[in-house]
């Protein structure tokens, strides 16, 4: 029997991704993949390896399993968002790298604020919040999600983060409309952040977020707009005169977002800003004098 080099079975990984997934970077997932496989990291992954049979099969299932649709993270156990590794599988949304705008419009809103009190709300596996925890040690970070499997991961996630010495992240268990009570902010916070669901339920979309990704933080009712809304809400009800809010909306809210926002009376400098491909993705404003 030939032997398989590790680098003829990348390339034919990376052939078989550019045709199964829409716009990924097909060699770095394929890396990722190997990587998992051999239990080294992709930076350490040697092309002249030769493989065994066992190895073989388990790449080329794995690689098989992310055509069809499988999010990267839940077969590689990991995500790194911010420059940060996270803990992500099934039950949890894979954090998207698009969202790290929304950290940056965030650590923007607050780089002239000291010590700042922050709000992540629908946090899912926590990425948001840990991230700007990480950027910003003197914040105080709430993080709120309601669905207790994404809110274990996260809170593990919080706890391997402190233990590599960034600042702690609280997390609270409950859904967006309760996250004033749940943290115990009334008009304190400087800057809530969120991506909430926001696709409406009949919408098309691929296998990795119709079929995969939980399904409860993909789609948000008739409109999309359903949890928005109490994003919205809870964070006018959280956020002092001046505080700023960071919601990502995707593409098919550039305009419905940013009329809710104003239609509110409760912010002002309300600005939809777009993805890295021109798309509208996230709107901010600043709440208004209460």
């Amino acid at each position: 029997m030939g032997t398989t080099m590790l680098g003829d079975l990348l390339d034919e990984a990376v052939l078989i991704l550019e045709k199964g997934v829409v716009g990924t970077d097909a060699r770095r997932e394929a890396e990722e993949l190997a990587a998992r496989v051999l239990g080294v990291e992709p930076g350490g992954l040697d092309p002249r390896r030769e493989l065994d049979g066992r190895s073989v099969r388990r790449l080329r299932d794995l690689v098989g399993r992310r055509a069809g649709g499988v999010p990267l993270g839940h077969l590689t156990g990991r995500a790194v968002f911010g420059g940060l590794e996270l803990l992500v599988g099934p039950g949890v949304f894979v954090p998207r790298v698009h969202s790290e705008l929304v950290l940056a419009a965030g650590l923007e809103a607050v780089a002239g604020t000291a010590a700042p009190t922050v709000v992540d709300l629908c946090a899912g596996s926590g990425a948001i919040g840990l991230a700007l925890a990480h950027a910003r040690p003197d914040a105080r970070v709430h993080a709120v999600e309601f669905d207790p499997v994404a809110a274990d991961f996260a809170r593990r996630n919080a706890a391997r983060r402190a233990a590599l010495g960034d600042t702690g992240v609280t997390v609270h268990e409950g859904p967006a409309d309760r996250a004033g009570a749940l943290t115990g902010l009334a008009a304190g916070a400087d800057l809530v952040l969120a991506n909430p669901p926001f696709m409406p339920d009949t919408a098309d979309v691929p296998d990795e977020f119709g079929r995969y990704q939980p399904r409860h933080a993909v789609f948000g009712g008739a409109d999309g707009l359903r949890v928005v809304r109490q994003v919205v809400e809870a964070a006018a009800g959280m956020l002092r005169p001046g505080g700023a809010l960071v919601v990502e909306h995707g593409h098919l809210h550039g305009a419905t977002v940013p009329a809710l926002l104003r239609e509110s009376g409760r912010f002002a400098e309300v600005t939809c800003r777009p993805d890295q491909d021109g798309w509208p993705l996230y709107s901010s404003a600043v709440r208004t004098e209460a």
